[in-house]
This record gives C-alpha cells, structure tokens and sequence, in this order.
C-alpha cells in the first residue's frame, strides 16, 4: 500500500477543488498520484494518447479521463484551463510522478475554505526524491511553483519548456511541500531528459538568436525566485561559453550548494543533471548552430516531441471526449 494513500479527514472533506494531471505512459506513477489526493471531488487526466495502462488506472481510482493530443508542454496544459469543465473555482495541479502528503493536504483544504482571502494563486514548495532519498541540497530545494490557483486568473507561457504560469493578481505561498517521486526506472530518465535538451537547445536558440517569446514571466533579479531564475538566465546563463557551462553548473550546485551533502544519491543527480544533462544542451546547440551555418533547416525540437508523444502538429484540435 502507498505511504501517500489519503484518508479523508473532516478538514478536507467537501473542499471546492479540481484537480488536473498531465499523462503520457505513467501507469508507474499515476496510481501513487491518484491516491494521494483521494479526498479532491474532482481530478481531471488529460492523456497523450498513452499506450500503457495509464488510463485504465486512472479512470478505476475516479479521475476523469479526458484524450487530448500533445501540442507541447504549455498549449497541453492551457488546452485544459479552456476547455475542462471545472466544477471549482480553485484548481491544483500535479505532474502524475507528484504526490499530495497528508499535511499539505490539509492546508489547502484551510485556504481553499477561506477562498484564499484575496490571494488567487498559491506558490508549493517541492521536495525532490531521487532513488529514495530527498535531495534538500544543491539547489533543489526549496523551488517554489505556482500550482493551486483560481483557473480563471492564470495561463501558462508559451515556450518548448520551462514553462512557468502566469497569474493575473497575487500569490501567496503554502507551507507544506509536495513530493517529486518518479517510480520509472532511470533509464526512462535519461530518455525524458535526452527529449528534453532538444527543447532547452531549441530555446536557447529563440533566446540568444531568435526574438524570444512574446508570452513570457517578467526578468527581474528582485523579483519572484522564478523571474530571478529567468533574469540569471537570460543575463547571464545564455552568455557563458557553451562547453564550460556543465562544468560551471555542477561545481556551483554539487560544491557550492551543497550537492554533496545529499550522498550516493546526490552524487549521482548531480553527474546527470548538473553536469551530462547540461552538456548534452550545449552538444545539441552547437549542433543545430552548425546546420544552421551549412545551409540546413534543424527540425523543431516541438515537433519531434509531437512525434514521440503521438500529437498532431495541426491548428485545430478538436475537444476531447471523457473516457
């Protein structure tokens, strides 16, 4: 039995909220989600046209499955803000590898019953797991992310990734973090991530050599801890020699912040993400520079995800059905 398997308590019973999970082949993930926010009235699933059990499990646990083709990170989720039928004004969402502990249940049930007084968006602290340890050093933590909001008050930036939503008005901040708890074996890591450098690479590209993006989180050093990380990386990040990048990244989070602390398990993150994940970027941006120069047109990043995610590529998409 799950450690996040939710028993419904009087202060969470009967709270307005939705809930709204993105899926593409989570069967290892999405039962361990699901069963951890078991006390939430209504829980949307917007699939990617899985092709494993992802579905099957959600739809047996109570979520309503809704089919959608992927379009890429942000059109997928504000695909869903337009077009679910929401029942609740306050909206949490989760990434099926994300579980609700009993705590932070218990405080959004708190200021959902408030209606936020005022505040119609909420910042979640995350707490990284990695091959069963929590990473609280090195960067990762705490990384604060817009996910309980009133759907009405927010959008998400349109950008290949790292993506951030945008809330018209103002956000408060919630206490008890949430779990990042990936069950996928790290090799599916490594897949996700190899998939995702092409998406850095492609945004890199846009920043440093195309116009940028028109819908976008404000830059400011001062700002929130999200708009200080796009100011860094617009200003400075984009603008450091691209092989000395990895080496700069990991020295920063495994020495200077303290990766190290973290053990085996930090070590290991750290040589993947801080340092390989980072290089392969660089690699995939030289690369795409290069084809650029002999006259060649590198394929979108966004429409190779489309391929592998099975998405369409068109305009016009029409609204899923519940399954």
């Amino acid at each position: 039995m799950s450690k996040y398997l939710q028993l419904i308590t009087r202060s969470e019973e009967n709270v307005a909220l939705s809930l709204l999970i993105l899926t593409r082949n989570e069967e290892k993930n999405i039962g361990d989600c699901l069963r951890s926010v078991a006390w939430a009235p209504e829980i949307f699933v917007v699939d990617s046209e899985s092709t494993d059990r992802t579905t099957e499990i959600a739809t047996s646990l109570g979520a309503k499955v809704f089919a959608h083709p992927f379009e890429g990170y942000a059109a997928q989720r504000n695909w869903a803000l337009k077009n679910l039928p929401f029942s609740n004004e306050w909206v949490l969402m989760l990434d099926a590898d994300e579980r609700v502990p009993s705590a932070l249940a218990a405080e959004i049930a708190k200021v959902i019953r408030s209606n936020g007084k005022g505040i119609v968006g909420f910042y979640l602290v995350r707490r990284f797991l990695f091959l069963g340890r929590w990473l609280r050093h090195g960067g990762l933590y705490p990384t604060w992310l817009l996910r309980l909001f009133n759907w009405r008050r927010v959008w998400f930036e349109e950008r290949p990734v790292n993506e951030h939503a945008i809330l018209n008005g103002t956000a408060g901040q919630l206490q008890n973090p949430f779990d990042h708890c990936d069950n996928r074996p790290l090799a599916e890591w490594i897949v996700k991530h190899n998939r995702y450098s092409d998406l850095e690479a492609e945004e890199y590209l846009q920043e440093v050599v195309g116009r940028g993006f028109q819908t976008a989180i404000g830059a400011r050093l001062w700002g929130t801890q999200a708009e200080r990380k796009r100011w860094i990386k617009l200003r400075l990040w984009n603008q450091c020699p691209l092989l000395l990048r990895p080496f700069l990244f990991f020295f920063r989070n495994y020495f200077l912040k303290g990766g190290f602390l973290d053990g085996r398990a930090g070590f290991i993150y750290h040589i993947l993400w801080s340092f390989w994940y980072q290089f392969l970027i660089s690699a995939k941006i030289i690369e795409q520079r290069g084809m650029v120069k002999s006259g060649q047109t590198p394929e979108p990043a966004r429409l190779q995800a489309l391929d592998e995610f099975g998405g369409s590529t068109g305009k016009n998409v029409k609204r899923a059905s519940t399954q």
